[in-house]
């Protein structure tokens, strides 16, 4: 491990996790509690859903959020390259 590593005891749907990262706790304590949060929606709408399907399907939006995240970036990226073109025409 190196300097900036270290270990986050989580707790995840009832479950300890230890999560080696280079984050700041604050960022681990703050995941830990969006995935509870999420878990606990997930198992309020499907009680009968298993700890394995919630996972997958929070993976499943987790991604789905970023790649539309770096979609909104490069259409914002660019729109600012087709401004900066215009005005130098």
């Amino acid at each position: 491990m190196t300097e900036d590593t270290h270990r986050f005891k989580a707790v995840i749907a009832g479950k300890t996790y230890t999560i080696v990262g280079q984050a700041t706790d604050e960022h681990m304590r703050s995941v830990t509690e969006v995935l509870n949060e999420q878990f606990t929606q997930l198992k309020q709408l499907s009680p009968n859903m298993s700890k394995e399907d919630a996972a997958i399907l929070m993976a499943f939006n987790a991604v789905s959020d970023q790649l539309k995240m770096v979609a909104a970036q490069d259409d914002t990226a660019a729109t600012a390259t087709d401004e900066t073109t215009e005005t130098e025409d």
